[in-house]
């Protein structure tokens, strides 16, 4: 294999298929490379760890098509270092030469048929709109957990509702609920759970796209994005029945502008630590926040408020909370609840396509 290609598209196409390559040790050593593939002037490169794959296409000067194996932190950091410019890749049976100026590096090759059969994407396609999805996944993959022990709750829910589609995610202390209005993806009643390592990629993606093709197969789900293909594994298993979690009603309900109650939030957290809760005293035309830490002191602010219901005083996680308000959108939100142990439900005013239900914190 031999090709030419300026430094800087180069480095992009590794840095992004690294981002699948394994950083744990693995039964398959071969799966801490990167595979280059040259057919012409298009070389694809791959990194994997099995769950997750990244495929990245890149514009060459070919001159001798083939496939190989490199180890690719090393491939990376050398390509990174080159000066700007053109390098020259040269790769033959166990050595990749890769030149740039009087800059040269001869780098030993893991062998290419150790390479795992990754699946091919399924043919069939849907194009979803980057820019709304993306939001979509802002709104709701930070509420999945990070928890391995826990493999569904790692995942994100994509089902088919109504006319188009849902995402939902949840560690168990807060949950977020996205609708796509009109965006067909699934057939009616189908559902999949995509691993949330995979989405998070993903939206590293779409910032300056405008599209998304997304290819859904048995057993794996592929996103395209220009010249990027992330694909991933589903995870197997049955999500909670989190409709059931939603109350259908809630007596309590504050409206507050979303801005000033997050920089008051903010403020007020500088003296939530150690896991201390941020309290929410509800009034009838104000809220009051108050966070108390033994030892170290207390912050309380009090907003203009509308509340239809009890006084009330609920507690919750102020980064629990501040993620929630911050992906809510719209000028206003509400805040509902029916008592201090329930379940708080977070929405904009007037944006229902999207909630975050949030966990209280038992105070004395």
């Amino acid at each position: 294999m031999k090709f030419r290609c300026e430094r800087d598209p180069l480095v992009e196409a590794l840095n992004a298929a690294s981002r699948a390559v394994t950083t744990r040790g693995s039964s398959l050593p071969v799966l801490s490379g990167l595979r280059l593939e040259l057919h012409g002037d298009q070389l694809q490169v791959t990194g994997s760890d099995l769950d997750l794959t990244i495929s990245v296409r890149a514009a060459v000067s070919g001159d001798a098509d083939g496939v190989a194996v490199v180890p690719a932190k090393l491939l990376s950091d050398i390509v990174r270092a080159l000066p700007p410019g053109a390098v020259t890749v040269e790769i033959d049976d166990d050595e990749a030469r890769i030149g740039s100026g009087r800059s040269q590096f001869a780098v030993r090759t893991i062998p290419a048929h150790e390479y795992p059969q990754l699946p091919e994407p399924a043919e069939s396609s849907v194009s979803l709109d980057a820019g709304a999805f993306a939001e979509a996944l802002r709104q709701v993959v930070a509420a999945a957990s990070n928890d391995e022990s826990r493999p569904i709750l790692t995942g994100v829910l994509m089902a088919a509702e109504g006319d188009g589609l849902r995402l939902v995610a949840t560690d168990s202390y807060r949950l977020a609920v996205r609708d796509l209005p009109g965006t067909s993806v699934l057939a009616e009643g189908q559902q999949v759970l995509v691993p949330s390592t995979a989405l998070r990629e993903l939206s590293r993606l779409l910032s300056s796209a405008e599209a998304v093709t997304l290819r859904l197969g048995e057993r794996d789900v592929a996103f395209e994005v220009d010249d990027v293909r992330v694909t991933s594994r589903l995870i197997e298993g049955d999500f909670p029945n989190y409709r059931g979690l939603i109350p259908n009603a809630h007596p309590n309900r504050l409206t507050v502008g979303r801005e000033q109650l997050l920089e008051a939030l903010r403020r007020v957290r500088l003296l939530a630590r150690e896991a201390t809760p941020v309290r929410l005293v509800l009034k009838a035309d104000s809220v009051e926040l108050l966070a108390i830490t033994q030892d170290v002191g207390q912050a309380h602010e009090e907003l203009d408020a509308k509340h239809d219901g009890d006084e009330l005083t609920v507690a919750f996680n102020p980064e629990y909370l501040i993620a929630g308000i911050d992906v809510t959108p719209g000028d206003e939100i509400t805040l509902e609840t029916i008592d201090a142990l329930k379940p708080a439900l977070i929405r904009g005013v007037d944006t229902p396509e999207f909630l975050y239900l949030l966990m209280p914190v038992r105070v004395s």
